[in-house]
Formats: structure tokens, sequence, C-alpha cells
């Protein structure tokens, strides 16, 4: 029975990241970019210091609402590709970012863990990182079985019971490694963003597999 391991999550994130690094960077670039492009468009007036901001154009509202839109076709892009990565590197392309059959429910899923979460968080904190710890997996779930919001918040709420706490150091160990990324002229972002991304599909697919059995 495959069992939940912090370095294997990683090592398995980085060995992958080795066969196609091209690729894998390519669609981290592609997905943080996309979402820009509308802000890039309809820039944001200068404000003046002491002066208080004007009320937002029409333009600026459509693009900040296709900046959101494009967030989530881009979210639902690179989960596609990291559970195809994750699967068969070798026959990984960029066109698999392109997935927006699921819109519905991953934009229902992902509004559903955001309200579970808040309230949690008003609840003392700890409660809502416990939430975010047990829904970790709902966009996986989404994406891999084309399940809806309910039945992907009580999937990934099952496939994580049990490990949470393995999750919540998990979740440091990633964030740890992107802040390395960072300091190292930013650039090392687009190594570990994929690598990080991988360990995290790892994850699921080692734990959907350890709820199975």
């Amino acid at each position: 029975m495959p069992t939940f391991s912090i370095g294997d999550c990683i090592r398995f994130g980085w060995e992958t990241f080795k066969k196609r690094p091209g690729i894998l960077i390519g669609a981290i670039v592609l997905t943080t970019l996309i979402p820009s492009i509308p802000g890039i468009l309809v820039p944001s007036p200068e404000v003046m210091p002491g002066v208080p901001p004007p009320p937002p154009t029409s333009a600026e509202l459509i693009a900040v609402l296709a900046s959101l839109v494009l967030g989530i076709f881009t979210a639902m892009g690179m989960t596609t590709l990291a559970l195809r990565a994750h699967d068969d590197i070798a026959s990984v392309k960029i066109g698999d970012l392109w997935n927006p059959q699921p819109f519905w429910r991953f934009l229902g899923a992902q509004f559903l863990v955001a309200i579970i979460i808040f309230v949690g968080l008003l609840l003392l904190i700890v409660p809502g990182i416990i939430a975010a710890l047990g829904l970790l997996f709902v966009t996986f779930v989404v994406i891999d079985r084309g399940a809806g919001p309910i039945n992907a918040l009580k999937e990934s709420w099952r496939i994580t019971n049990g490990n949470k706490w393995q999750l919540f150091l998990f979740g440091l160990v990633l964030i740890g490694l992107n802040l390395l990324g960072l300091l190292a002229l930013v650039i090392g972002i687009l190594v570990t963003a994929p690598i990080t991304w991988l360990a995290a599909t790892h994850a699921y697919r080692t734990l959907a597999s350890q709820a199975e059995a």
C-alpha cells in the first residue's frame, strides 16, 4: 500500500522535472503571464500621494474580471498538465494547459473551499487551517475524476483523513522551496514551482491510492 512521504514527493517532483524541464518551465511562465494580460492592456491610473484614487472605470472592472476568469482557466490547465506529467511526462505537451470543460465545476469547488476556509479562520484560525488541509486536493479531484463541487470536497476530505499533520509539514516544505527559488535571483522559482506542483500531484496520487487500498 502506498504511504505518504514528504521526501518521496519532493524527489518525485525533482526527478520528473529533470526529464522535461523546458515544457514545465514554459507552462509555469504561461500560466503566470496570461492572467496578467488584461491588467497590462488596461493599466490603472497613477495615484498621487495624499490624493484618493478615482473610482474604477468600466474598462478597469472588465480587466479585473477578465484576469480572474483567465486565472481560473490557467489553474485548471496547470492542474491538468501536472496530472498528465505525473502519469507520463514523455507525452505532455503545452496544449494540455487548455482544458476548459470543467470550468463551472472547478469554479464552484474553489468558491465552496474559499467559504469553508474563511469561516474556519473566523473560528480561531485553527479550524480554517484544518479545513484547508482537508480540502487541499479538491481541484485535483475535479480535474482528475470529473467530480462536482460537493463530491470533490467529500473525496478530498476522505483521502486526507489521518494525514493532515503530515500535509501541514508538507505545505511548509513546499513554501520553503519556493521561497528559496525567489531568493535565487527570482529565476529559481521557475525551477521550484514546477517541482512543487509535481510533488503535490504525487501526494494526491499517493493518498488517493492509499485511501482506495
